[in-house]
């Protein structure tokens, strides 16, 4: 009960008292002695002290419990504000994106899917290259518009920037038109709730701080991928490589990894949900190194691949990615397990050894080159020339049979000459990629190359180059995929194709999208029986034809990832 109601309750009876009638012969009675009897009886009377007094609980007395069947009155809840999130740029945004909303929904907030209800909305950014930026902003000058139809309507509108772009571009952000309340860098999403409180207020909030520390560990993300047949686990963050052209050492912070126990909880919980492939994320997820229990500390230090070195010391101890790969892989033999991104440095034998052996592990590796031309990769300060590069990629290929490979390439990196250029090029036909990742390069504030390079290709020219490559990756990786016309894969089932509602979609091992009609079935399990494959469903495709993106193939039977191993 509130205490004014509580105060009004207990002077009751003393207004009743006071209003009571009087008998004729007093109301009759108007003398000067008893006028100033009334007045002497008013001036030693109650006085508000004594209503506070009478409204306050004697000490150590407890509201009372109300009587079964006893209706109290109160007030309706309030309707819990509506966060709308968006998410741009690497799977790692999509990760940080599961755990901005898994501490929203822990503080009170619902999730919409509708722009237009959201109380709030959230852009989870990334800053890798300019173009991610500009597609921030646009979006900021769209928002703008609804920002002021709400104003107008008297229904406010907090808008915040998350992530990387949020860290690098602080200051910009806020102070541009004003129209961003609130700011939180990668490590900052702990602080949320209070920065969101802070803009109900009416001011501009933020949190860019980088930790050396923060892992989110205990913080299980709220799954967001549709269907839920596949997720992304967080295992560390950050990155200490210092890459010449790279800003996530400047938006991310140092490399820490979480607790090898943690990381195997939530890939638990997620194969109880029915989630049958997991990815392992990381800005250098194989430099993987849980130094968080005492004993891990004497732990083994891995060798780098051959050729390779770093632009730091080596690190003693912890666990390492190979010890987590396998612990994973043992959770549920039903379960894929791929991890990106990677760096060439950090595949020693065991890590390969242990793909090859185990059937739930993906044979799909992503071999980041950058560049074809050992000179270019000094100046990127990648640590290994092209012949160390190449002779990985056929250890690799040796170690596992059938390996997919990937790759990031950059065209147009600083004092890149017409002769690198053509080496990459070379470097693609050799390789042929089954998965590429191509883009011009874009200079950064606050990398090496931005103090000490000069961005002297002109951007026309690295227009050209990076057609050239996406032309010459796009043979290679036809021919790649044409070698698997005829063969079988093995393909988890993800949904309906975009394109047909006749056909389903779905990623083979070496993570190829493959298409493939909506038919019944037979089940490898039971022979008899005449099924129609579902997301989350492993399925064998004969495959009949591919691009150098799609395979097309027909539905041969609903299998396991056991079955198929055997």
């Amino acid at each position: 009960m509130q205490p004014w109601r509580r105060a009004l309750g207990s002077a009751g009876p003393f207004l009743r008292a006071a209003a009571a009638p009087r008998p004729a012969a007093a109301r009759g009675a108007r003398s000067g002695a008893g006028e100033q009897g009334r007045r002497a009886a008013l001036a030693v009377g109650p006085d508000l002290r004594h209503f506070l007094g009478a409204a306050a609980p004697p000490p150590g007395a407890h509201e009372p419990e109300p009587e079964p069947g006893q209706c109290v009155a109160a007030g309706p809840a309030p309707a819990p504000r509506k966060v709308y999130l968006e998410t741009y740029g690497c799977q790692m945004n999509v990760n940080d994106t599961e755990i901005a909303w898994a501490i929203l929904q822990k503080s009170g907030y619902a999730r919409t899917r509708a722009l237009d209800e959201a109380d709030v909305i959230l852009l989870v950014t990334c800053s890798v290259r300019e173009k991610a930026e500009q597609a921030i902003w646009n979006r900021l000058q769209h928002l703008k518009a609804l920002k002021a139809r709400r104003l107008q309507a008297r229904l406010p509108l907090h808008i915040g920037i998350l992530g990387c772009m949020a860290e690098r571009l602080k200051e910009k952000i806020l102070h541009r038109e004003k129209l961003v309340d609130i700011v939180a860098g990668p490590d900052a999403y702990r602080d949320l709730p209070r920065l969101l409180a802070v803009a109900e207020s009416g001011q501009q909030a933020a949190n860019v701080l980088l930790s050396l520390e923060e892992t989110y560990a205990d913080i299980l993300p709220v799954q967001t991928s549709a269907g839920g047949t596949t997720a992304f686990v967080s295992i560390m963050r950050g990155c200490d490589n210092m890459c010449s052209y790279c800003i996530v050492p400047f938006t991310r912070g140092r490399e820490r990894s979480r607790p090898v126990a943690s990381i195997l909880q939530e890939v638990k919980m997620l194969s109880d949900q029915g989630v049958k492939e997991v990815t392992l994320l990381g800005q250098n997820v194989n430099s993987f190194r849980d130094m968080s229990e005492v004993q891990f500390q004497s732990a083994a230090t891995p060798v780098l691949s051959r050729g390779f070195s770093t632009v730091y010391k080596a690190k003693p101890g912890g666990l390492r990615f190979a010890h987590l790969l396998d612990q994973v892989s043992r959770i549920d033999p039903e379960m894929r397990i791929r991890f990106t991104s990677p760096h060439p440095k950090d595949f020693p034998d065991e890590v390969l050894q242990l793909i090859q052996e185990r059937h739930n592990i993906c044979k799909q590796l992503h071999l980041p080159a950058q560049s074809g031309s050992t000179r270019v990769l000094e100046a990127m300060r990648r640590g290994y020339t092209r012949e160390a590069y190449l002779e990985l990629v056929h250890h690799v290929r040796d170690s596992i049979p059938g390996v997919s490979l990937s790759s990031d390439f950059i065209a147009g990196f600083c004092g890149e000459t017409e002769e690198d250029h053509q080496q990459t090029v070379s470097l693609l036909r050799e390789v042929r990629y089954n998965v590429g990742f191509l883009f011009a390069y874009s200079m950064r504030q606050k990398t090496r190359a931005y103090h000490r390079l000069q961005d002297d290709v002109p951007a026309d020219v690295k227009r050209r180059r990076l057609e050239e490559l996406i032309t010459v990756f796009r043979e290679e990786a036809a021919k790649a995929n044409r070698a698997m016309v005829g063969h079988s894969q093995l393909v988890l089932v993800e949904g309906p194709s975009k394109r047909s509602a006749s056909e389903l979609c779905g990623r083979n091992d070496g993570n190829i999208k493959v298409i493939f009609p909506d038919a019944e079935i037979e089940d490898a399990a039971d022979c008899k029986a005449l099924v129609r494959a579902q997301p989350g469903d492993y399925v064998l495709v004969k495959v009949t034809s591919a691009s150098s993106q799609t395979l097309k193939g027909v539905l041969l039977c609903r299998t396991t990832l056991s079955l198929s191993a055997a």
